[in-house]
């Protein structure tokens, strides 16, 4: 992913609001199976980390990154934005520049 791409995608993030959290059970197999589902409806999603959560949240969004085949387009504060294209051309809702 470009830099271009990237400060395009954290733009369209701005405005949204974070669609899932981790608390302090950390990444569970139910929350995987949610960003899961949630990126095949999305592309684009923000997930909120609380404060009580143990773990980091750049080690964090990589592994669940790896775990569901998506990117991590920034890791701010308590934030996280992972960003998985469609599978098909046509259900595409974001088109990258």
């Amino acid at each position: 992913m470009t830099s271009k791409q990237r400060s395009y995608l954290k733009g369209l993030a701005m405005t949204m609001d974070p669609i899932l959290q981790i608390g302090k059970s950390s990444l569970t197999p139910e929350l995987t199976k949610a960003v899961e589902e949630a990126l095949s409806a999305r592309e684009l999603i923000k997930i909120h980390v609380l404060k009580n959560c143990a773990d980091s949240e750049k080690d964090m969004a990589q592994m669940l990154a790896e775990r569901t085949h998506a990117q991590v387009v920034q890791v701010i504060g308590k934030m996280i934005v992972l960003y998985r294209p469609a599978k098909e051309e046509k259900d595409r809702k974001i088109v990258l520049p």
